[in-house]
């Protein structure tokens, strides 16, 4: 289970470190996209779920085979360094908007890699939708 929040710099070569909780999880790799206005990035074990699920969307006309053809042309093998960095390709850069400052969250089942401008305007939202969802689900 990934949880929590780090702030990280991507350095000139297009490498941001994974905090160590998280590399201990990967078993040596992990498979980065793209996901919600930002990269997603899953065990092995979880991004062969993620493309399941959506290939069964795709199979069963609630998502559009795009979808499944971004997310696996935009998938990348990451093996974290001795470091403990990955190098993330300079397209998935360009879709997150990454360019030097990067929040690394955990996001369950997930780890998500945010441009810290795009992550900032996100988790106030996000704390919002957190606190809907816990009233009307009553937890």
């Amino acid at each position: 289970m990934f949880v929590g929040t780090f702030e990280h710099s991507l350095d000139d070569k297009g490498r941001v470190v994974l905090p160590s909780t998280f590399r201990a999880q990967m078993n040596d790799k992990g498979y980065l996209s793209q996901w919600d206005k930002c990269l997603g990035l899953w065990t092995e074990a979880d991004f062969a779920d993620v493309a399941r699920r959506l290939q069964e969307k795709v199979r069963d006309g609630l998502a559009p085979q795009e979808a499944i053809r971004a997310f696996s042309a935009n998938a990348h093998e990451v093996r974290p360094d001795t470091q403990g960095r990955i190098t993330i390709p300079q397209r998935l850069r360009e879709f997150a908007h990454l360019e030097r400052d990067a929040v690394v969250i955990g996001a369950i089942d997930r780890i998500e890699i945010w441009d810290a401008g795009r992550w900032g305007d996100q988790s106030g939202m996000a704390d919002d939708s957190l606190i809907q969802a816990v009233t009307a689900l009553g937890l």
